[in-house]
């Protein structure tokens, strides 16, 4: 699947807490997420772990399913066990 972006991710991806987020990452977590949620304005949120910085990742994507729209380090995200 080939990611699109917003506007706002690019003007977000500029911030120094968010510059060294790797598109190879926002890929995997889209591609094979560990959880999913949607929002109720239709966004979907996507986390999964990024191993190299040990943090949990969240992909916020437009209603597409395609389209990224914010990404960052999510540090309150508990990985519900099944």
């Amino acid at each position: 699947m080939k990611l699109k972006f917003t506007r706002y991710f690019f003007i977000t991806r500029q911030r120094p807490d968010r510059a060294g987020i790797e598109l190879s990452w926002i890929e995997a977590v889209v591609a094979h997420p560990i959880e999913t949620q949607v929002q109720s304005d239709g966004r979907i949120r996507k986390w999964g772990f990024v191993n190299e910085v040990r943090k949990y990742l969240r992909v916020v994507l437009l209603e597409d399913d395609e389209t990224v729209h914010n990404v960052f380090f999510d540090r309150n995200f508990e990985e519900h066990k099944l």
